[in-house]
């Protein structure tokens, strides 16, 4: 269904808030409300009406609803003061007030879709738009096969792909009934572009021969024709078949990677005060992902000031917990029981806002690891992979979880999983010093010397995880390697020292925790 009023359109099929024609940036649960509203214009919709419907009968709180209201009549030109559009009926609930036209189907035109590429005038004339935060287009597979019956699975392929890719609340993803309009190796990708108004298409080609199959695979920015990430698979057809799901879901995650990496670096490229909440949070992630005092606290002010231009951006919310969460476990102030609530809170909210979002249950998780509840913590990391099964910060998180509560066996496979799943991830210093303190967990002392040097030698490593180094080789026997990273962890701060070490690794087990003790206190913690 087609909503319209005054000069906004609320497209039910496309999930879309146009104005003009033009796409509005709009959360997908703001976007639902206003639906839910337009869609109702001639009653009042109830409070218990919009929890079911829009929070999916989970109660949530009067700020929340509030938050989530403001965002809506910000989205179409409203305020609290006016309720030009959007009324508030005390005690009952609200109302949509403007006239609604409601038409049951649309043009293609005003999906940004040319329905016909090839026109009688032979003239193709797109009405060009940017989509203001990341969206992308899968576009259906070459297919290069030896049996047209086994053409399909190319599409099969595609489909499954925007499903998995579809999974990220934050990325908005074409439909493949739009998508798929572009087929062929010859696709003019600016021409895509500018018709589905996307930042990002994926593209690449299935080729079947006999029972050799190859997926190829590109990731471009369709303005600029360049290549983010290519990736060739080569497989059996029985196991294309059978794992062709799994299969998606992995590249979905490489992908997300890499549109939060051109994000970071497209906003890094404005100037602060034309950032917009998308682009404050996006430069904040890169800020933040650099583990230092400085970076961090640019990072905050950066989520502070996504969260002021969008109250409702539930993974700006996240992003300033995980901001205080590093201030609180690395230490980067002194302030640490401020922090650790701060941390709380933030995630907290961002969980009110959106619960199944994975990076929001992750800083869940993180800030019952600062309160030192870290069976509860590892419920929310376990949470976050039933989210999103190749979430490789949840491996990561969980094999810590198990190191510092002693439940190491697991540890090595786990920290290996979160590296096999992102493997140049701004967390990999601390992804490998995981490894290396299960594998200390275990007396396995020789490859825990080995990963701890390695996380150590990682250009955005810190102090922890020099600390880590230096007590592994130290162990170890190599107490040359162990003095050379405990003088610089020294060197970095002078509160470097066991207590703030066990602080942030609370080991359960009493026998490995003194042990850790006494070696630190010998290298001068």
């Amino acid at each position: 269904m087609l909503y319209a009023f005054e000069d906004f359109e609320v497209d039910s099929d496309q999930l879309e808030l146009r104005r003009g024609g033009e796409v509005r940036p709009i959360e997908p649960q703001v976007f639902s409300l206003l639906e839910l509203l337009v869609s109702n214009a001639h009653r009042v919709v109830s409070k218990e009406e919009i929890n079911e419907k829009v929070w999916g009968g989970r109660i949530v709180s009067e700020a929340a609803l509030s938050s989530r209201i403001r965002s809506v009549r910000l989205a179409i030109g409203d305020d609290g003061k006016a309720q030009r559009l959007v009324k508030t009926v005390r005690d009952r609930g609200f109302r949509f007030a403007g006239e609604v036209e409601t038409v049951g189907s649309m043009p293609a035109a005003s999906l940004g879709v040319i329905e016909n590429l090839t026109p009688s005038d032979g003239t193709v004339d797109p009405a060009a738009w940017e989509v203001p935060q990341a969206s992308i287009a899968v576009l259906p597979l070459e297919p290069l096969v030896d049996d047209p019956l086994k053409t399909p699975l190319a599409d099969a392929i595609s489909h499954e792909l925007i499903t998995e890719l579809s999974r990220l609340r934050w990325l908005h993803v074409i439909a493949r009934g739009s998508s798929f309009r572009f087929r062929g190796h010859d696709v003019d990708l600016p021409e895509v572009g500018r018709i589905l108004g996307v930042r990002y298409v994926v593209s690449g080609s299935l080729s079947i021969f006999g029972e050799a199959c190859t997926v190829t695979l590109e990731l471009c920015r369709p303005e600029t024709r360049s290549v983010l990430w290519a990736d060739r698979i080569e497989t059996s057809l029985d196991e294309l078949m059978s794992l062709r799901v799994t299969l998606c879901s992995r590249i979905a995650n490489h992908i997300e990677g890499r549109i939060q990496t051109d994000e970071g670096q497209r906003a890094a490229s404005l100037e602060t005060h034309h950032l917009d909440s998308w682009s404050a949070y996006f430069r904040g992630l890169w800020h933040v992902n650099r583990f230092n005092a400085h970076d961090n606290e640019i990072a905050g002010h950066l989520f502070e000031r996504a969260i002021e231009l969008d109250p409702g951006f539930a993974r700006a919310h996240a992003g300033l917990s995980f901001a205080h969460f590093q201030n609180a476990f690395i230490g980067h102030t002194r302030d640490r029981g401020e922090q650790v609530r701060l941390a709380r809170e933030h995630a907290s909210r961002g969980y009110e806002l959106e619960p199944t979002d994975p990076f929001i249950n992750l800083s869940m998780g993180r800030s019952d690891m600062l309160r030192g509840d870290w069976e509860s913590a590892s419920v929310w990391f376990d949470r976050t992979t039933e989210l999103n099964s190749n979430y490789s910060l949840a491996f990561y998180h969980r094999a810590l979880s198990n190191a510092v509560t002693g439940d190491g066996v697991e540890g090595p496979n786990l920290a290996m999983r979160a590296i096999s799943l992102s493997p140049i991830d701004p967390l990999r210093h601390a992804m490998l010093a995981t490894r290396a303190m299960a594998h200390l967990n275990q007396d396995e002392v020789d490859d825990a010397c080995e990963w701890s040097d390695r996380a150590a030698r990682v250009p955005n490593s810190h102090l922890l995880i020099w600390m880590i180094a230096a007590l592994c080789n130290e162990i170890g026997g190599r107490s040359d390697v162990a003095r050379a990273w405990s003088e610089r962890a020294i060197a970095l701060d002078d509160r470097a020292n066991k207590e703030r070490f066990l602080r942030a690794f609370p080991f359960a087990r009493p026998d490995f925790r003194a042990r850790v003790e006494r070696t630190l206190t010998n290298l001068g913690f």
